[in-house]
């Protein structure tokens, strides 16, 4: 495991203590303080369609990009996208479990 030296104002001002935490921490403090998180959900769902979607679902995809909590897919089959439209909650459910928390509170197929 590793760890990373964090430093912390102490209660006087001159002085200065080093807290140690885990890095995992550390970077999740991080994208926390510069509000990271959210895209960072993003680009993983980008790059995780094939896995969550399949092989089949991926190679008809042509375009796929999140906006303000939507997830717009362009594909370039007409049944295929019919059949996924059908199943549009199913798809957003499958992809918020992927990320575990809430990223896509729409699904828009083109």
């Amino acid at each position: 495991m590793y760890y990373i030296a964090l430093k912390r104002p102490s209660a006087s001002d001159n002085s200065r203590q080093a807290d140690i935490v885990p890095l995992k921490d550390g970077i999740k403090a991080l994208l926390k303080a510069y509000r990271l998180q959210g895209k960072l959900n993003e680009v993983f769902v980008v790059s995780s369609w094939e896995r969550i979607m399949g092989k089949a679902v991926a190679l008809k995809t042509q375009e796929i990009y999140i906006s303000n909590g939507k997830l717009f897919v362009r594909l370039s089959s007409a049944p295929l996208k019919h059949e996924l439209v059908m199943a549009k909650t199913r798809v957003m459910e499958l992809i918020n479990d992927e990320v575990g928390e809430t990223v896509i509170k729409e699904v828009i197929f083109l």
